[in-house]
């Protein structure tokens, strides 16, 4: 290239591009397929798999620079380690060459950053379990396990019972703007009912939330713990922690298994719940009040209903037809909280 010719920076759809192509990994797989996420494209590629930010920014994310988005990328490594240290291999650098190509592996300057995992075996996942009726108590146990080997190692998080509560009520406020906006077409009656529910519910767990703050029952956990991030391998494998926010990793553990109880009643495995709560609560020798549980049950759904009807937001919309009758699915689900969440015994 002369020297004084201004070389030209490779686009997203370039990268795309380029990391669509077998050719560019090596050994070259059969074929690459493509997913393309919220904040992420993801290329699967043989045994391999790599991902790279988007540069968005929002009011929760930044990843508009390159720096930043590598500063991402040795977050999301060094946080997913803790339940996937053999899927999660490493960061690639993206580089433009000096003729203004791109490579995985040649010299240039880095045009962006890659998180390299290993390939699971994506019908082992607990979603694909459950969907082809092959999920067994005895893999619930095994998740239990890992679960429970993780929340019980994790250093209790310095922060106040107040810090901790206006979480709840600041996400909730963005939750009940949008599920009550008529341009959603949510039942309105159904809606206000499920909303004054909540605030019950919030009321009745309100001195709770402070007893775990407490009691030091608050870490920093996975954050998105569904059942598509779930491998049900030897051992299991817990991938894509919410590794863009610290501040929304800071939960209770039990928060996130009323999460991953939800996500896996919506798949049509009502009874996972109850292993869940029972097993980890007897790991963690850490009894959780239904109340609690049947709070956070209710916060999880609305806050899904929420993010379903987020993406009816975006500028491209995606899939339009999935996003209302999912936010009503959870909608049913939170209107369930006790039920789901009740103790055998108390019933």
């Amino acid at each position: 290239m002369p020297k004084n010719e201004i070389r030209t920076a490779p686009t997203v759809n370039d990268k795309v591009r380029f990391l669509a192509r077998p050719g560019t990994y090596t050994p070259a797989p059969p074929r690459v397929e493509i997913v393309e996420t919220h904040m992420s494209w993801v290329f699967l590629a043989g045994d391999r798999v790599y991902k790279f930010k988007k540069p968005v920014r929002c009011s929760f994310l930044d990843f508009s620079s390159l720096e930043q988005r590598k500063v991402n990328c040795e977050d999301e490594l060094r946080l997913n380690r803790r339940l996937a240290p053999d899927a999660y291999l490493g960061i690639r650098a993206l580089r433009q060459q000096p003729d203004g190509g791109l490579s995985l592996d040649g010299a240039g300057h880095v045009v962006e950053w890659l998180v390299e995992m290993r390939r699971l075996p994506e019908d082992l996942t607990l979603e694909s379990m459950i969907g082809n009726g092959r999920l067994t108590p005895d893999d619930i146990d095994r998740v239990c396990d890992v679960l429970v080997g993780f929340y019980g190692a994790l250093p209790p998080v310095g922060m106040s019972a107040t810090d901790f509560i206006d979480q709840f009520e600041a996400e909730h406020a963005q939750t009940r703007t949008m599920l009550v906006d008529p341009n959603f077409g949510l039942d309105g009656p159904r809606v206000t009912a499920l909303l004054d529910d909540y605030s019950a519910a919030f009321e009745a767990a309100r001195p709770l939330l402070v007893e775990r703050v407490q009691a030091g029952r608050i870490v920093e956990g996975h954050g998105d713990l569904r059942p598509e991030h779930v491998f049900l391998t030897e051992p299991p494998a817990i991938i894509d922690c919410l590794e863009f926010s610290r501040r929304l990793r800071l939960l209770d553990p039990f928060e996130e298994i009323a999460f991953l109880g939800l996500e896996c009643a919506r798949l049509g495995a009502d009874w996972v719940f109850g292993q869940l709560r029972q097993r980890v609560a007897e790991g963690l020798d850490d009894p959780v009040p239904s109340v609690l549980l049947s709070f956070y049950w209710r916060y999880r759904a609305l806050l899904r209903a929420r993010l379903a009807l987020a993406h009816l937001t975006e500028p491209i919309v995606r899939k339009p037809n999935k996003w209302r009758p999912q936010a009503r699915d959870y909608a049913a689900l939170a209107e369930q909280a006790e039920l789901r969440t009740r103790r055998q015994e108390d019933r």
